[in-house]
């Protein structure tokens, strides 16, 4: 195993932009015009990541899908050059990593405990919970005073409800794991306050472990507690697991919740079309397509090349970082027409926002019900939504690794 290091800094030149570049102001919802041209110029490029490393930022719909279903391409955060989402993140795999920044086949051994959880069968089976949640919230926001703070009142609360029902984790204790999860997720956070919360996470997770041990229940963390009382897992194994999922499972959804709501606030014409129709179809597609637009994870996949790999016209030589854009992909318009149109019935389903090969998004399956039931519900329940601020004054998370809103205000 390698150790951990960060590549020295390089010289400031003019040829290597910095990444991420800054979005338009006005054009919320789009990618960056730099990162549009970069990817205009040629489809793998260098780029200036915050640690003055210059790892290959790939561009092209199909260069990504194929690096990402290489197994030459590696997700080990253990080699020098692997571009660290952030100083904490990097700090925190010095303490241990999550399946998702490992290989096969250490990746697949612990990947497929908990699999199953995520499966189609099994989100589908808490859709009834899930739209429970749903309705109960909403009689909330309507019996309550207006305006309403949609991310604190709505956005934020139906995935961490759904997350805590899956993992067997209070939600009692939310505001704990949302706080250290946007910590965690901070590019401008210290390394110490990224390693503060990422071990924060890390030991709530390890003490659930040891309670599911002693008294284990019918949830996801009782199984992986099983299986480290039968060998299968180490428990810091466990907890890891346990800790990227209670990061990961939350956080995401809540932010396409609030920017669909905004984005399709934005496009009332799209908007009008979920709020009127209860054609499943129509609302799966609807899904789709915001994930396709809005492509959350905005700073692009993390990987390394172990050996030297060919791709776009370029060598991408061994131990160096790469970095695959989800986002310019996701609008690439040989791929979607009119890609920077908001269009909720094109099929969108060769997306990327989910990324793609062995370490796609594990919990993709669930977080579609959850929008599902969201998009059907929410705006033909309130058919007057609104803004009850200016898209202006709308703070969005432009340093987030999961690009949201901060706030959103709303009435009706």
């Amino acid at each position: 195993m390698t150790d951990i290091t960060t590549s020295p800094p390089g010289p400031a030149t003019a040829d290597v932009p910095e990444y991420p570049m800054p979005r338009a102001a006005g054009c919320p919802f789009d990618p960056p015009p730099g990162l549009r041209q970069v990817a205009a110029e040629a489809p793998i490029t260098k780029v200036r990541w915050w640690d003055g490393s210059t790892p290959w930022l790939v561009t092209d719909y199909h260069d990504e899908r194929s690096l990402l279903a290489d197994p030459r391409l590696s997700a080990d955060t253990s080699y020098p050059q692997f571009p660290g989402l952030t100083p904490g993140y990097m700090e925190n795999h010095r303490h241990g990593r999550p399946f998702i920044r490992m290989d096969d086949p250490e990746h697949a051994r612990l990947r497929q405990v908990v699999a199953p959880w995520f499966s189609v069968k099994r989100a589908e089976a808490l859709r009834p919970a899930i739209q429970g949640i749903v309705d109960g919230l909403i009689d909330e926001l309507l019996a309550g005073p207006k305006p309403v703070e949609l991310v604190e009142a709505f956005a934020l609360v139906v995935p961490s409800l759904v997350l805590c029902k899956l993992l067997g984790v209070p939600y009692d204790d939310h505001r704990f794991f949302q706080e250290n999860t946007a910590l965690f997720n901070q590019r401008d956070a210290s390394p110490e306050q990224g390693v503060q919360a990422g071990q924060e996470l890390l030991g709530y997770m390890d003490r659930l472990v040891g309670a599911r041990l002693a008294d284990p229940g019918d949830d996801l963390m009782s199984e992986v507690a099983r299986r480290v009382k039968a060998g299968e897992l180490s428990r810091e194994e466990a907890a890891q697991t346990g800790a990227l999922l209670l990061r990961g499972g939350h956080d995401t959804t809540a932010m396409m919740i609030a920017l669909s709501t905004l984005a399709l606030l934005q496009n009332p014409e799209q908007l009008a079309i979920l709020r009127e129709t209860d054609d499943a179809a129509i609302i799966a597609g609807a899904v789709e397509e915001l994930l396709r637009y809005l492509t959350i994870v905005q700073f692009g996949l993390p990987r390394v090349a172990p050996e030297d790999i060919e791709a776009g016209g370029q060598v991408i030589g061994a131990g160096e970082g790469v970095l695959v854009s989800l986002n310019i992909a996701n609008r690439n318009p040989a791929i979607f027409a009119g890609p920077d149109r908001l269009d909720i019935c094109r099929d969108a389903r060769g997306h990327v926002a989910f990324g793609f090969g062995v370490h796609q998004c594990l919990g993709q399956n669930l977080a579609r019900v959850e929008l599902q039931v969201v998009y059907g519900t929410l705006y033909r329940r309130i058919p007057t939504l609104k803004l009850a601020t200016d898209l202006a004054k709308i703070p969005f998370k432009d340093n987030s690794l999961n690009y949201g809103v901060d706030e959103l205000p709303v009435t009706w």
